[in-house]
């Protein structure tokens, strides 16, 4: 073999490792999604949103709840049988209302048993699929989020909040606009979490928990602890299978050069002192 059929075989080896390891990674994914569902008789959906790296380029793609999530988890419910329970891992800073909205009602609509599992945190429209759900099973240090709707970069209740402090006459015509469809968009989300809630929590206490999530309560970052949560009336438990974490663990971070966390990978318990340690 020459210098050069060297070159070419090592670039072309190159080229494919990064696509055989994804196809390893996607390989693994669904063998534990499928002892998941073997021990817990369920159908198991994971909506899992991190930074990956394309296969080839490496460039970081930033995932967030779109059109296409919903496509494919309203596709999972359908084919799922009706007696059969749907286990939801969700790990998602939100998305479209639109897309969280289709997916919230089909959950919610599932005859079955909805269990929503969130290791580390379900954000905006990651908590209104929470809200769908028969329980929320949470990470002791997970939270969710409000899901006020946003403008653009502004939350709706902070534009309605314009027209509160200063005279109509003194607002330029674009802010009304975004005064109004913020009314409309607060008033949709509000209802859709209200009907979510209704079945399970009665009509008056889901109009309070509606109006405490969706109508700008809180910043729309604000971290719902398990704690809030259940002083919200959520029905949360914190007993986390372990291999959830597992499966976070197959959707790993785009690498850094320079890692900004780092620790021993494994489970610390007491040690024993050691023998020579007289005091």
């Amino acid at each position: 073999m020459s210098l050069l059929d060297f070159f070419w075989f090592f670039l072309i080896l190159s080229s494919l490792q990064p696509v055989v390891r994804q196809r390893m990674l996607e390989a693994a994914r669904v063998r534990l999604l499928r002892k998941i569902e073997e021990e817990r008789s369920s159908r198991v959906i994971a909506l899992i949103h991190r930074q990956e790296t394309l296969a080839f380029l490496g460039f970081p793609v930033a995932r967030y709840i779109d059109i296409n999530d919903s496509e494919q988890i309203l596709r999972a419910i359908k084919m799922t049988s009706p007696e059969i329970p749907i286990d939801l891992i969700l790990h998602t800073p939100g998305g479209l209302v639109l897309a969280a909205e289709q997916i919230a009602h089909a959950l919610s609509k599932h005859p079955a048993k909805v269990t929503v599992f969130v290791p580390h945190y379900a954000m905006s429209g990651g908590t209104m699929l929470a809200l769908a759900a028969d329980e929320i099973v949470m990470d002791e240090n997970a939270v969710l989020g409000p899901v006020d709707p946003q403008l653009g970069q502004y939350p709706a209740a902070s534009i309605l909040r314009v027209l509160e402090q200063k005279d109509p006459n003194e607002i330029d015509d674009q802010t009304l606009i975004l005064a109004d469809v913020s009314r409309k968009a607060i008033r949709q989300v509000k209802s859709t979490v209200q009907r979510l809630l209704t079945p399970r929590h009665g009509e008056q206490k889901a109009a309070r928990l509606a109006e405490t999530l969706a109508t700008g309560t809180w910043t729309h970052d604000y971290p719902i602890t398990v704690e809030e949560a259940r002083q919200l009336g959520l029905n949360v438990s914190t007993e986390m299978p372990e291999q959830i974490y597992m499966l976070m663990n197959l959707y790993p971070q785009t690498a850094q050069r320079r890692p900004s966390v780092q620790y021993i990978p494994m489970p610390y318990t007491p040690r024993e002192r050691k023998q020579n340690d007289k005091s």
